[in-house]
């Protein structure tokens, strides 16, 4: 996550006014000075999806929010690559044989009862194996 300097950073990249505020024309603007292209209409559009106040124009804390949210997708499809090394077969679901390979691939010898324990603890619908949202429940 970036620290408050970096967002502060951000916003005064792209005030050109020096209001702490962005609005389109400033957003579309320094894109396009970075070698972007971001049409006005376009970048109005953007603005408007992520004003949270409803002022028309982003500040610093709608800035985080989207910031934070790109950290958190990012996170999410780390989960799911993580998850599909476990999921051995494709099937959608972290399984005693599927945990146990992957185990022994990272230097743990487990028996395939100790892996069915492993998962027991979180297996929320008691099904015998984890899937995803189980997965995202153990990793946090």
């Amino acid at each position: 996550m970036m620290r408050s300097e970096e967002y502060d950073r951000v916003v005064r990249y792209f005030d050109k006014d020096g209001d702490w505020k962005i609005s389109a024309s400033e957003l579309s603007h320094r894109l396009g000075q970075m070698g972007g292209k971001l049409l006005l209409n376009i970048a109005e559009v953007a603005v408007e999806a992520l004003d949270s106040n409803g002022d028309g124009l982003l500040d610093l804390e709608d800035l985080i929010k989207l910031m934070e949210e790109d950290d958190e997708e990012e996170k999410l499809k780390d989960l799911r690559q993580a998850f599909g090394m476990y999921d051995e077969d494709g099937c959608g679901f972290i399984t005693p044989k599927g945990l146990r390979k992957m185990l022994k691939k990272l230097g743990e010898s487990k028996s395939i009862d100790e892996c069915m324990v492993m998962i027991k603890h979180f297996d929320i619908n008691g099904d015998g194996v984890l899937s995803f949202e189980e997965f995202r429940v153990m990793m946090k």
